[in-house]
């Protein structure tokens, strides 16, 4: 049986907005080659909602989700809305293994954006980890966590694992595996994770130069990373701190803006 009225008119405003945000975060997502098919996740909390998150349906591509369509559900993995689709598109859930792992554990995180990138596993697997090579992968020195491999993410005893691994730390390898950032915001999440896979691609492009690499001294290492870490994470306060504004909400304006000149389906 169909719901009696739109997902629109059965959530709250606020809710509504979130989910825009979010359909808006896996359009871009798609846009600029960071989705695998139908697989990962990216969840956001619902507002005045303790428990509960949205989350894609297992079977739509990324440039297919709507604010319609996204699943709300809670850290048991029940459904506590479901979007008109066909009965057989449901949860996936690896998803909820690690999505409500983190939601679970860091009250501080709004959003987790997991991802299988060519240049994210790459680095997954390799010995050294990301390298402190580049301005860009300089943002994760010291702040970066990892999570070794056990195998498809689908047993909940993980979780314990996972999320002690991930600390304090806004963005992890899981190694033989992805990527994954969190953040106090939609936009963060989104930009922590943008960061992070351009650092990957960089790192793949240099060591398949086969040249030995120049690095920055471990004092430019440090100075460069309490710069740009967020200050919730570094408690840094004052114009430092500013320098160091990695919110991400300036650049999301102009990525919504970007969307909406091509394809504004993602509020439907």
């Amino acid at each position: 049986m169909k719901p009696s009225a739109p997902m629109r008119e059965r959530v709250s405003e606020a809710e509504w907005a979130a989910r825009v945000d979010l359909a808006a975060c896996y359009r871009l997502v798609a846009l600029y080659g960071m989705a695998d098919l139908i697989y990962n996740h990216i969840t956001v909390r619902v507002p005045g909602e303790e428990g509960h998150f949205l989350i894609n349906p297992f079977g739509l591509m990324y440039a297919e989700i709507t604010a319609s369509s996204l699943f709300k559900i809670d850290f048991e993995g029940r459904v506590i809305e479901r979007p008109d689709l066909p009965g057989d598109i449901e949860v996936n859930r690896a998803g909820f293994v690690i999505h409500s792992a983190v939601h679970a554990a860091r009250h501080d995180v709004a959003c987790v954006l997991h991802t299988h990138t060519r240049a994210g596993m790459a680095v997954s697997a390799m010995a050294c980890g990301l390298l402190p090579a580049t301005q860009g992968a300089l943002r994760f020195h010291g702040r970066l966590a990892y999570h070794d491999f056990e195998g498809p993410a689908v047993d909940e005893g993980e979780r314990e694992r996972l999320v002690s691994d991930l600390g304090v730390h806004d963005a992890m390898v899981l190694r033989n595996h992805g990527l994954l950032t969190c953040g106090r915001s939609i936009a963060e999440a989104f930009l922590l994770m943008h960061r992070l896979e351009m650092a990957c691609r960089v790192q793949v492009d240099l060591m398949a130069a086969g040249t030995a690499l120049h690095m920055p001294t471990p004092e430019v290492m440090e100075k460069t990373a309490r710069i740009l870490a967020p200050p919730t994470f570094t408690g840094r306060t004052g114009n430092e701190a500013s320098l160091g504004n990695w919110n991400g909400q300036r650049e999301w304006a102009a990525l919504v803006r970007q969307l909406e000149r091509t394809d504004p389906s993602y509020r439907d």
